[in-house]
């Protein structure tokens, strides 16, 4: 472990420790020293190199990149001896139970890994989801043999076993047949890892349609502010087949935005999240017509969605959720007003480095991230149609550009 040394403090200043097993959350590392407090990361030493905003931080820490829960408790524990620390944010969701367990070890408030949990086990959420009477795909832990069976037989196939703690589509399998499911199993339990096996996973009904997502900011368990997308494809899809993701806001005069801020306000209160992000998805059965709840995490969403909400809204998520983590209970936090404008992200694995999107000009792109063999534009108008216009040309364009294809991850790392 090594930290950039700092003395002891001698003031009153509001003390944060943040979580980020990934690069992620500089905005809101930047947001936190604008408002006064005092801010320590841990990090692994990996990304020791990345661009994190040093002049915001008051303490930089690394632990080995294959460091356990006890290693991020025992840094935490060692700038806790020095610092007053008020608050443990995770900006990361691999970090949302360690940051639980920090709070525990420290006792420092906020939610606990008990209630982190929720927000990380696609088995407790849909099992917490259901308990409330939220629509949620039928599904059953992949562990006991008998379980398995009798679900198999009572739930049409296809199905898809999922990690129970992993992220985005890593590690996602399709199974058509009850064969296919008991070789899977077995496929599973021969891995080294414990964690890669059975109990690890969960077994659910695919369901085909269209994947939304909802953007949020919560203080006091209520929604504050949020923002509703729809994504072009599925994220599993793009994950498995490659392609472009691509990502914009829906109507805000449509029924179905309304039905899922409904959706997601039931989902946290259900969860219990009482402050932070949050990044939850639905799918809208092709079949059926229904709204499922598919996951949340407690975090801002990635793949420049927090840019491409703030292109749209001018609100942005990461410098929020600073604001709501300093911000004193009186008065309660409340979020800027936000505008009705639309916005859009398009992204895809490139050939090149450092691609080139200069040749991509209309007045309507917002932003051009930057990310290693990555290509992205983001897109803003007053109008959704020319946002789904602009999207549906550059999704053409990127294939012939840009786009390459990688296998499907089966793990984070």
């Amino acid at each position: 472990m090594t930290e950039d040394s700092q003395p002891p403090d001698t003031g009153a200043a509001v003390n944060l420790l943040c979580l980020a097993s990934f690069f992620k959350g500089a905005e809101f590392l930047r947001e936190c020293r604008r408002l006064g407090a005092r801010v320590f990361l841990i990090t692994k030493e990996k990304w020791r190199g990345e661009d994190w905003p040093h002049d915001a931080l008051e303490g930089f820490v690394t632990v080995p990149d294959d460091a356990s829960t006890d290693y991020y408790v025992h840094a935490a524990a060692e700038i806790a001896r020095r610092h007053r620390l008020r608050g443990v944010v995770a900006l990361e969701e691999y970090d949302v139970v360690t940051a639980g367990l920090v709070r525990e070890h420290l006792r420092v408030a906020g939610m606990s890994s008990s209630e982190a949990r929720l927000f990380r086990d696609k088995l407790a959420m849909r099992a917490a989801a259901r308990d409330a009477h939220i629509r949620v795909p039928e599904f059953v832990h992949a562990l006991n043999y008998q379980e398995i069976g009798e679900y198999t037989a009572r739930v049409p196939a296809p199905w898809v076993m999922k990690p129970r703690t992993d992220v985005s589509a890593i590690g996602i399998r399709k199974l058509h047949t009850a064969e296919e499911v008991w070789r899977h199993l077995d496929e599973l339990d021969a891995r080294p890892r414990p964690q890669e096996r059975v109990g690890f996973h969960l077994l659910e009904r695919f369901v085909a349609g269209e994947v939304f997502h909802v953007d949020s900011i919560v203080s006091g368990g209520e929604v504050k502010f949020a923002g509703v997308s729809r994504y072009g494809r599925p994220p599993m899809d793009v994950a498995h087949e490659g392609g472009v993701f691509v990502s914009q806001t829906i109507a805000y005069d449509s029924d179905e935005r309304g039905e899922l801020l409904e959706a997601n306000r039931r989902v946290v209160r259900a969860l219990g999240l009482r402050r932070g992000a949050a990044h939850a998805e639905f799918i809208r059965g092709a079949e059926d017509g229904e709204l499922y709840f598919l996951e949340v995490a407690a975090r801002v969403g990635g793949a420049f969605i927090a840019e491409t909400l703030e292109a749209a809204t001018g609100v942005n998520v990461w410098r929020e959720w600073a604001r709501l983590e300093l911000a004193a209970d009186s008065p309660p936090y409340e979020p800027p007003a936000p505008r009705r404008e639309h916005a859009g992200i398009i992204l895809s694995l490139s050939r090149q480095e450092w691609p080139d999107t200069s040749g991509y000009d209309d007045p309507e792109i917002a932003l051009r991230p930057r990310k290693r063999y990555h290509a992205a534009l983001v897109v803003r108008s007053p109008s959704h149609a020319r946002v789904l216009e602009l999207l549906e040309a550059y999704a053409r364009r990127f294939a012939a550009d840009f786009i390459a294809v990688a296998p499907p991850l089966e793990r984070a790392e």
